[in-house]
């Protein structure tokens, strides 16, 4: 018996990385996987292949399960809604969605293109929109659903030279947010997961000094795609229905619950703020409750457990 039996799980990026894990997982756990990958390269500038999706599907079905392969990309709404067809005309049903597709596409700011720009917020936030626009309606008439869509800790907190992916990934937090509270009623949910993990993007993360090899190695070593995995499936189970709304990290054995954007200090000014007062007096008085400039990494400098 596992979590997810009877279920149908539609998983995006799953030639590869944490969505290769996941479905995995999935089957294990006694779900129908639609294994979908477009099987292009990280930056998502080459053309893609059926291969990574379907060599997924098979390892499933070798060991007992069941599974189906698509290579279309999460970009194309209309492949999108074709995936869904394929997940109803093959298993009769869909119960859940898990999108961690993505591309890299970094550089500083300053010199980023535009095209750069719109391809990565065109996988991981368009594409977000379209794994769940096609499917929302499906899941509120049968009053079932999840969806466990995918952020960063780029968009959370951020790191230098990822504008595009950081913009992306902190727009899908907030399309998560409100799904799931316009699903509640309808017992349709949504979570987020930012995974600290060892995949191919994070092997793409050049290495400039010994301090970057040791943080690389350490990544490398303590913190697996199959853990994210874990709380992924869990995610989608029956059982955890009363969770929705939520971000969660994964690092390593570790599962953080993040904090959501809440006020932290106001200050009131009976006649009202000027730009002088507001320098004066305002933003001194708030100074301490600033975020500070700091990456990821200032805020989990310590190893994974």
């Amino acid at each position: 018996m596992g979590v997810l039996d009877g279920k149908v799980v539609l998983v995006t990026g799953g030639g590869n990385g944490i969505g290769r894990e996941t479905a995995l997982l999935a089957a294990r756990q006694g779900a129908k996987v639609v294994v979908n990958d477009l099987g292009g390269s990280l930056k998502g500038d080459e053309e893609g292949s059926a291969g990574p999706a379907e060599a997924v599907a098979a390892e499933i079905r070798k060991a007992g399960g069941e599974a189906v392969s698509n290579s279309d990309s999460v970009t194309d709404y209309n492949a999108v809604a074709d995936m869904v067809t394929q997940a109803m005309d093959t298993y009769g049903r869909l119960d859940a969605v898990i999108n961690p597709a993505g591309i890299l596409r970094d550089g500083m700011f300053h010199k980023m293109s535009e095209s750069d720009w719109k391809a990565v917020i065109d996988v991981h936030l368009h594409g977000s929109f379209n794994v769940t626009r096609a499917t929302i309606e499906h899941f509120r008439e049968k009053q079932a659903g999840a969806y466990v869509l995918f952020t960063s800790t780029t968009g959370l907190i951020g790191n230098i030279g990822q504008a595009n992916y950081g913009a992306a990934k902190l727009g899908i937090a907030g399309l998560s947010r409100i799904i799931a509270m316009e699903g509640a009623a309808k017992n349709v949910r949504s979570n987020i997961i930012a995974p600290f993990a060892w995949t191919r993007m994070i092997a793409s993360i050049p290495v400039k000094d010994e301090a970057s090899a040791a943080r690389v190695e350490r990544m490398k070593n303590g913190m697996r795609a199959d853990q994210v995995a874990q709380v992924a499936v869990a995610l989608c189970a029956d059982t955890a229905a009363h969770v929705s709304g939520q971000i969660f990290g994964v690092r390593g054995n570790e599962v953080i619950l993040f904090d959501q954007p809440r006020p932290v200090k106001t200050l009131a000014r009976l006649e009202g703020w000027t730009p002088e007062s507001l320098i004066d007096h305002c933003f001194p008085a708030m100074n301490g409750s600033f975020t500070d400039l700091g990456p990821t990494t200032s805020v989990f400098p310590y190893d994974p457990v």
